[in-house]
């Protein structure tokens, strides 16, 4: 049973990496009363989308209502919950993310992805797809302690499922407030990939933040400013649709 005189939950889906560690600077600079329920992927096993999906709907809040966000190589799963309109479900959040393979021209590389020695690579590429000009040594030991703790089979999986997604029918069942954050300097999803999203829900939000790819890591602070205006708006809208 949803409680309705309870504050709505946050529920953050991570990236590519699954840890969830992640997240932290963006859980300093929110604003306390808001709950937030940080949900992770196991490091050992590699689950595709599908079954990451049953994951997390396994751990949706039950007694709140709570919106939903999709960091990166996570919009997918929050985009395919959101389709099924669980209860309690107020808003949908994707962070620099996608619903279709944002680099279609990787796709015939896919075969390769087994053999490719994922964590044997040196870091610095990563570091200038994620984080580029707003690299700092902290945010850079952050990344790499978090991708160090997954497997090099799982990061294969999750990539391999990233070249194959198509979840654009999916995005357009949603039915609730929908909000974009998309990083200006993302050098990892263009920007083709938000304009998918308006595509297929013209009604959702679009907020842009001067940040890289890992956009609530390096910009916690707007981030989160802009977060809390949605949760506020949407949270008025199901006030009023509820009478409560």
């Amino acid at each position: 049973m949803i409680d309705p005189t309870l504050a709505p939950t946050l529920v953050l889906l991570p990236g590519m990496d699954g840890t969830g560690t992640l997240f932290d600077p963006l859980l300093q600079a929110l604003d306390p009363r808001w709950p937030v329920q940080v949900l992770r992927y196991p490091g050992d096993q590699p689950l595709d989308y599908p079954a990451l999906v049953e994951r997390v709907i396994a751990q949706l809040p039950t007694a709140r209502r709570f919106i939903l966000l999709g960091e990166s190589f996570s919009g997918p799963v929050a985009v395919s919950v959101a389709a099924r309109q669980p209860r309690g479900l107020i808003g949908l959040v994707l962070c620099s993310s996608f619903v279709r393979n944002p680099r279609p021209r990787l796709a015939p590389l896919q075969p390769l992805l087994k053999v490719l020695p994922v964590q044997r690579l040196p870091f610095w590429p990563l570091d200038a797809l994620l984080l580029g000009g707003f690299s700092t040594p902290s945010l850079r030991q952050a990344v790499a302690a978090a991708i160090a703790q997954v497997t090099p089979p799982v990061l294969q999986a999750r990539l391999q499922a990233v070249i194959s997604v198509d979840l654009c029918q999916a995005l357009a069942s949603t039915r609730v407030p929908l909000l974009y954050l998309r990083a200006r300097r993302d050098r990892l999803v263009p920007q083709s990939a938000s304009a998918l999203v308006l595509q297929w829900r013209s009604d959702a939000r679009l907020a842009e933040i001067e940040a890289p790819h890992c956009l609530l890591q390096a910009a916690p602070a707007e981030a989160a400013a802009h977060l809390q205006q949605f949760m506020e708006s949407v949270l008025e809208v199901d006030v009023v649709a509820n009478g409560a």
